[in-house]
């Protein structure tokens, strides 16, 4: 069997659509199609049922599906162990950060390793943390830096992680609230917060509720600069990074500070190419924890 015929199988399986995964892999759907036609001709089944433009796996296509992507993994694998023996630091590095550590910490490390590195691609991706953890699970990227999992390895034990920076937190709000000096206050008042799934919104909210206090935000969004704006315009006091405090006024209620952790997240399976761990030297030189 072909690999490129096994890819494009995993990929209209995955999408649900053969317009969708000649798309993603930048094939004419007639060349998709072809790819398809000749799997199953060479195998005897059909592996897709086609229903108007969705299609499903059959029985035999359901069995196909894992041990493809088996064999997908381990010829990436051993293409990626082969030319580690090079020790030569080029290729595609996949990777996602999120947007506020992308924006405001993740330049200088950046620079250094283009600078260093410049036969190196970087193929960076902005998603939430949440989601970059998910994709290096997945094996969609090599590694992550983002805001780690609170949880530790309880939630993810297919996942390395490494501290690469504490992330202190701080109430703010548009105008001072010389009453806000408990959690019990500012929990009946408005708040922007990150989503409930997010880390961040986690930590916050279990923060409040280690106090027995629940919250109720007006407005959610997991985009810290655009929290950072509706709370200058008044809708609501937030959570925010200190160094985005800027000209927000900084609230100090009782309670022990609040800190997030940002690093990096790989799989504990996956075997890294020259340019994943080139590119986590160069990070730990500004690392700050």
């Amino acid at each position: 069997m072909h690999l490129d015929e096994l890819d494009s199988f995993v990929h209209v399986a995955r999408l649900g659509s053969f317009s969708a995964a000649a798309d993603h892999l930048h094939i004419s759907q007639p060349a998709m199609s072809k790819r398809i036609q000749s799997l199953e001709s060479r195998l005897g089944v059909t592996l897709f049922d086609r229903l108007g433009k969705r299609v499903s796996l059959t029985p035999a296509g359901e069995l196909l599906v894992g041990k493809a992507t088996a064999m997908l993994d381990l010829s990436k694998d051993m293409e990626r162990d082969v030319g580690n023996l090079a020790q030569s630091v080029s290729g595609r590095l996949s990777m996602a950060t999120s947007h506020h550590i992308g924006l405001h910490r993740l330049a200088p490390a950046l620079q250094a390793f283009t600078n260093a590195y410049p036969d190196a691609e970087l193929d960076i991706q902005f998603e939430d943390s949440e989601v970059a953890h998910h994709m290096v699970r997945a094996g969609d990227i090599e590694l992550a830096v983002v805001t780690l999992n609170p949880a530790g390895e309880s939630e993810q034990p297919d996942l390395a992680t490494q501290a690469v920076w504490h992330d202190p937190l701080c109430f703010v709000n548009s105008k001072p609230l010389p009453e806000a000096k408990t959690l019990d206050y500012l929990a009946t008042l408005p708040c922007i917060l990150p989503g409930p799934n997010t880390f961040t919104g986690r930590i916050v909210t279990e923060r409040f509720a280690s106090e027995g206090l629940a919250l109720q935000p007006a407005l959610s969004t997991n985009y810290l600069e655009t929290i950072s704006m509706l709370v200058s315009v008044g809708v609501g006091w937030s959570v925010l990074p200190r160094t985005m405090a800027g000209e927000l006024h900084q609230l100090s209620p009782a309670c022990a500070p609040i800190t997030r952790t940002l690093g990096w997240v790989t799989h504990t399976k996956r075997t890294l190419s020259n340019s994943a761990n080139a590119f986590l030297r160069v990070l730990a030189q500004y690392q700050s924890v």
